[in-house]
């Protein structure tokens, strides 16, 4: 039995066995929370809910946010439709050259004639130069711009009316129809699809941009108005150069003649010198833009449009351009042609 004895477990005491106890309760309680944090089982475990609970509670505060926000958004006012249809109170005024058409029609005109032997190389290279520098330089120097205006008026002086209107019709297809912006085309499609008169407003001969205007569907022109007796060009203009401010004045006498709203009607153009235009107006537009007019633009917050590609595309056209206030119509140029469709 004496060998036996070392076999048997001795009974410990009470006390040890308390100790013992407490610490196989401390071990079991470690293992829980290790399970807790790192559950193996895809159980949740009692220590882990209340974690849980705050957790679900500040993903509820944060989507009671979210939808705040989403709201608010879902609340700013929309931008009304424009142009507005039916609103026969309503008209657009769109600057032809670099807006409606890269270059300038004067320019492509001037080619025109050239090809049919109406004037010299000479006398084309004048008139180019004469039209780059206008739009180069930016000034409006009243000797320049009169020396420009008499260089192109003496081309037609002496031709037919009736002559540079046909051959203004040929001159379109073969210069003009492949530069027309559809950016800008589309524009005056869309006032055009919601029932509103449509004009261009250029500085080029009146004749060339109603040419145009018609070919585009619009509802007219203004323009220059050169003086014409018993059907022939005389050389001399009528009325001031439709330029700066005067530009601005012709579209205030058509609209008063014909009962439109300013405040509800749109312009267009890519020049700052037809702020005076673009600013009477409700809706003014920057088309293909120069440096001035976009930074005015953005200034005032008036839309913006570019439909160049590249900066050599933002250059096409510069030289071509300087004529625009070579020959020009003024105020008469607006009256002049609202009694005509009268």
């Amino acid at each position: 039995m004496a060998a036996l004895r070392w076999l048997t477990p001795r009974r410990r005491p009470a006390t040890a066995r308390s100790v013992l106890a407490g610490e196989a309760a401390a071990e079991a309680a470690r293992k829980s929370a290790l399970r807790s944090e790192h559950p193996d089982d895809g159980r949740p475990s009692a220590t882990a809910a209340p974690e849980t609970a705050d957790q679900e509670e500040g993903k509820e505060k944060e989507k009671g946010k979210e939808k705040e926000k989403g709201a608010g958004k879902e609340k700013k006012p929309e931008e009304p439709p424009f142009p507005v249809v039916g609103d026969d109170r309503a008209a657009a005024f769109f600057d032809l050259d670099n807006t409606v058409m890269q270059g300038a029609a004067l320019f492509h005109f001037g080619r025109g004639l050239y090809k049919r032997k109406f004037f010299q190389r000479r006398e084309l290279t004048r008139f180019a130069w004469q039209q780059a520098w206008f739009r180069l330089a930016g000034v409006e120097d009243p000797d320049h711009m009169q020396d420009a205006r008499d260089s192109a008026l003496s081309i037609v002086k002496g031709h037919r009316v009736s002559e540079l209107m046909a051959i203004g019709e040929e001159i379109y297809d073969e210069y003009m129809a492949d530069r027309i912006w559809p950016g800008t085309r589309a524009l005056a499609q869309a006032h055009l699809d919601a029932g509103q008169r449509v004009w261009l407003v250029t500085a080029a001969p009146v004749e060339t941009a109603t040419i145009i205007a018609r070919r585009l569907g619009l509802t007219g022109a203004l323009g220059t108005v050169a003086e014409s007796v018993d059907g022939v060009y005389t050389g001399r203009l009528v009325g001031e150069p439709l330029h700066g401010p005067a530009k601005a004045e012709a579209v205030r006498a058509l609209a008063a003649a014909e009962g439109l709203d300013l405040d509800r009607c749109a312009a267009y153009s890519d020049s700052h010198n037809d702020i005076p235009m673009l600013s009477l107006v409700g809706h003014p537009y920057a088309i293909n833009p120069d440096t001035k007019l976009r930074k005015y633009a953005r200034a005032h917050d008036w839309r913006l449009r570019d439909y160049r590609t590249g900066r050599k595309a933002a250059r096409v056209g510069i030289p071509a351009a300087a004529g625009v206030g070579a020959l020009a119509g003024g105020t008469a140029a607006a009256v002049a042609l609202h009694r005509r469709r009268r």
